[in-house]
């Protein structure tokens, strides 16, 4: 197979897997990995993929951070339909714990509970939303203030988990690729969500597709730590196997 057949076989697995590996490359065309590696090159240089390390995305993998007013505007509608199915899993006098971002956000912009609900928090926005109601209970941690998602993180907000156990965590997050798991563009807030997975009995990701091969600098969490998944139609057919092969449930909208 000459450079051109290549290059071409290298697009079409990115456009069904969303991402490839070199040592897969290497297999089935029958090159070394120096080939392999010059051809993602030549192909990061024409602007037709971005290298990864051990492989090449059709997408820029790395996320940047930025404020929640303008993330909410992204994918609107797909969170708004995750926030919904979400809503339909909280059980009657539950007690649940809803992290930060803007489709979690959703969620508690939808949310009307069968009898009493605790809510444990630590985002500014998702507290005020579910204040009005009357029916639930929000206990808000304390800690230092991120702006730009308008949440708390650090050693305080973490400390206060130590006292609570909950039957669901429906955590946003900024990325979600199937090597790395599921990560944030803030370290702290990713050590508060790691500890509120532990606080936890099931842990629900609410992610619209486009944070699928995308990965922040803070991670999470591996795959194997969470349950289910809820996410729009956007999502590849081979995130979708790989998920469900691990044993998590997906949900699409």
């Amino acid at each position: 197979m000459n450079q051109t057949a290549r290059h071409k076989f290298i697009l079409e697995r990115l456009k069904v897997e969303g991402g490839v590996k070199v040592v897969d490359l290497c297999k089935k065309l029958n090159v070394s990995s120096v080939t392999i590696r010059k051809d993602l090159k030549l192909l990061e240089d024409k602007k037709l993929i971005f290298r990864t390390h051990g492989g090449g995305t059709l997408s820029n993998p790395y996320t940047v951070d930025k404020h929640v007013n303008e993330k909410e505007k992204i994918q609107a509608n797909e969170k708004s339909r995750i926030g919904k199915i979400a809503a339909s899993l909280v059980q009657p006098n539950d007690c649940i714990i809803i992290a930060s971002g803007t489709t979690v956000l959703s969620l508690a912009k939808i949310l009307k509970p069968k009898g009493t609900l605790t809510v444990i928090t630590a985002a500014l926005n998702v507290a005020f939303e579910l204040s009005t109601n009357p029916d639930i209970e929000v206990i808000m941690l304390g800690g230092v203030l991120r702006k730009n998602s308008t949440s708390v993180t650090g050693h305080y907000a973490e400390k206060i988990l130590d006292d609570f156990s909950s039957s669901k965590l429906f955590l946003g997050v900024d990325g979600i690729d199937i090597e790395f798991g599921l990560s944030t563009t803030n370290v702290l807030e990713a050590q508060l969500n790691r500890k509120m997975i532990e606080t936890a009995q099931k842990t629900i990701v609410l992610a619209d597709s486009t944070k699928f091969g995308k990965r922040g600098f803070g991670k999470i969490c591996g795959l194997e730590d969470i349950e289910q998944v809820i996410t729009d139609n956007g999502i590849s057919q081979h995130s979708k196997e790989k998920l469900i092969s691990m044993g998590i449930e997906v949900t699409i909208v």
